[in-house]
């Protein structure tokens, strides 16, 4: 038999190399069949498979690179030493154990919150007992575990086989032949390694980014894997504050915040504004009580109220009808604690990797709540609200302020998350129903969320529905108990309204409800196509003002933002106050018609501003390829002037913001 001409351990790391590419794409293939694309979006995924082939070669060629440098030293070369080939069989076996590893979570994490893993669930170790609690009962541990070693021991023999087949045929050729086979080759792995040399110009490194040229998100996410995600975010957890900038553009974000012309200070960056009561709207001096309802993964497009052929709230979507409803309302940023922090202070929390309530340079923050003077302050949460380092915010924040949280019930809990939705508003109720000053109660529920829980005795009046795959898929959901979920909230809310209006203090009080945050999927015909291209379900809510005995019915479709929330509470509620950040008073802004807020995607590193026409967004490492699209149809928008003012208060609302989470410091001017 004619000798091979390539050396053994090319001829090894090249067996080995190709078949573990084989390995990623089928799992990019699988990742396709499980997670399907949205209705909407372009079905041809051939740019994601190429790009998605150079972002998995540049791993395997780094470890095939390993393995070659180890060659050259005669004591460690796999075919020459016993300890050579130890050590080329650990190096291999180390990274099928993080390939399986990575795969493993990023599909778990993909299942979740519908994008790839990246650094941000490093933030899940500060909670590591809740988040092990919570994957213990949300997926089979045991099975996956067993899967996992099953696995590793079919790599394990797989690689060893290879190892002996390739050490089966003497190689032909000279020592220099060889040498010089061996450098040639090692040359084209650094090459592949580096990525965009042989492809662009050689200006970057392939990035992970740059799956987000592709047009769409799910393309993006299909073209990834899951090493190249995470290990790419980790070098993208801070930032630093370009204060230059903000001075420079201080007029711009002077007039979107409106602070009055002889009051502004560009260079001591001034950005607080005093609010004082208003006395023309006479029905808001009927309202003593506030209850704001932070509702978990309230996602629009998943609700009865953006016209959901499921009917998945149709309690709310009553309520809706009887209050101040605004269709076109987002989270600044994704995540329950980016949502919670936006609402308590009114600032966008951009922090990357991390969520600014674990911040310790930002724990002290002027929220409006605390301008409710002589007011019972309460916070009612089913868990413990040490979850994200919540607790330090709002004790820290907010003086006098009564938590309830696990523990302080009576009531059994269900799950990680505490006690259930439903006996979380009861409780709250019962005692909100005692109190005799006024109060401000916030309840932040958590039942919409893995494991979907919902409790026994409920199941006497909660009728859990089955609904056909391919209906789940096409209107947002991806199996029946994240249906029947997102359903029980409904149900929850129709049990605490109900026990409320029996109350003598319902009649006095200002409801308001709004989502943490929404769920990125593909909200079809619901919504212009935009939403699901450019993942703006991930933020889009539901957002309500509800007093039927004195608000006038109404629904709006201007952007608003949480960050509104509290100032435009307070208006209603006719109460003097000082707002020091980003957010404004929705009733003012309703009546100009027309406003722009601010997006931040922390997992593709996008930031942006939609307003009544168009959403305009750039990749912090991509600012001259920005998306620019219409909200409204589904039509190709060409604006130079818009495009070019969004840019500008795309950036501006973005320094500020992570200038305002650091200098937001408790204040007392209002008397």
């Amino acid at each position: 038999m004619r000798k091979p001409f390539l050396p053994k351990v090319i001829r090894w790391t090249l067996l080995l190399g190709f078949c573990y590419l084989i390995i990623m794409s089928l799992l990019r293939y699988i990742f396709v069949n499980r997670f399907t694309a949205p209705l909407s979006s372009d079905n041809d995924l051939t740019a994601s498979y190429f790009l998605g082939i150079r972002f998995d070669l540049r791993y395997v060629a780094i470890v095939m690179m390993i393995t070659l440098l180890f060659s050259y030293i005669k004591p460690l070369n796999p075919f020459h030493t016993k300890l050579g080939r130890q050590i080329a069989i650990i190096t291999w076996m180390l990274f099928s154990t993080l390939l399986l590893l990575f795969y493993t979570t990023d599909f778990i994490h993909y299942a979740y919150v519908h994008q790839r893993l990246n650094a941000s669930i490093l933030s899940y170790i500060d909670n590591p007992l809740i988040s092990m609690q919570m994957m213990w009962q949300s997926y089979p541990i045991i099975s996956i575990i067993i899967i996992f070693l099953v696995m590793e021991w079919i790599m394990y023999k797989f690689i060893t086989y290879t190892l002996f087949l390739s050490n089966k045929y003497e190689t032909a050729g000279s020592k220099m032949n060889m040498a010089i086979t061996k450098i040639i080759f090692f040359i084209i792995l650094l090459y592949s390694a580096i990525g965009n040399i042989i492809y662009e110009g050689g200006q970057y490194p392939l990035r992970w980014s740059d799956a987000y040229s592709l047009g769409s998100d799910y393309k993006a996410n299909v073209a990834l894997n899951p090493m190249q995600s995470f290990f790419s975010t980790l070098n993208f957890r801070s930032a630093k504050i370009d204060t230059d900038l903000i001075k420079k553009n201080y007029s711009v974000i002077a007039q979107y915040l409106a602070i009055p012309g002889n009051e502004q200070n560009a260079e001591n960056l001034k950005f607080s504004r005093i609010q004082r009561p208003e006395d023309k709207h006479e029905e808001v001096n009927k309202i003593k009580n506030v209850v704001l309802v932070i509702c978990e993964s309230f996602s629009a497009y998943k609700s009865s109220m953006m016209g959901n052929p499921l009917n998945t709230t149709p309690y709310f979507n009553e309520m809706k009808k009887k209050g101040v409803y605004f269709n076109r309302a987002f989270s600044p940023a994704y995540g329950t604690a980016r949502g919670v922090w936006a609402v308590l202070t009114g600032i966008p929390d951009i922090l990357e990797g991390k969520t600014s309530s674990r911040n310790p340079l930002a724990v002290d923050q002027h929220t409006i709540i605390s301008d409710f003077k002589n007011y019972e302050k309460y916070y009612f949460l089913g868990g413990s609200a040490s979850w994200a380092n919540i607790r330090g915010v709002l004790t820290n924040n907010i003086s006098d302020l009564k938590i309830y949280e696990q523990g302080s019930y009576k009531v059994n809990e269900i799950n990680v998350w505490g006690i259930s939705d439903k006996d979380l508003f009861l409780e709250a109720n019962k005692t909100l129903s005692k109190n005799k000053k006024p109060f401000f109660a916030i309840i932040q529920t958590a039942d919409n969320h893995r494991p979907y829980t919902i409790p026994a005795e409920d199941l006497k009046i909660f009728v859990k529905k089955n609904v056909p795959k391919d209906s789940l898929l096409k209107y947002g959901f991806e199996n029946n108990d994240e249906y029947n979920a997102f359903r029980y909230t409904d149900f929850c809310i129709e049990q605490f309204i109900e026990a409320a209006k029996k109350e003598k203090y319902f009649n006095e009080t200002l409801f308001v409800f709004i989502g943490d945050h929404g769920i990125k999927g593909d909200a079809g015909s619901m919504l212009p196509k935009s939403f699901t291209e450019q993942g703006l379900t991930n933020m889009h809510i539901p957002f309500l003002f509800y007093a039927p005995f004195i608000l006038q019915p109404k629904e709006y479709a201007i952007p608003v933002s949480q960050v509104d929330v509290m100032p435009s509470i307070a208006s209603l509620c006719n109460i003097p106050y000082t707002n020091t950040t980003m957010g404004k008073n929705v009733f003012n802004t309703v009546q100009q018609n027309k406003n722009s807020i601010f997006l931040y995607d922390d997992f593709n590193q996008q930031i942006g501003v939609l307003n009544n026409e168009y959403y305009y967004g750039y990749q912090l490492k991509s600012p001259n390829k920005p998306i620019f699209e219409s909200v409204l149809d589904n039509r190709i928008v060409k604006n130079d002037s818009a495009q070019k003012e969004m840019h500008i208060l795309t950036k501006t609302i973005y320094e500020t913001s992570k200038y305002m989470l650091i200098h937001n410091q408790k204040i007392n001017i209002i008397k």
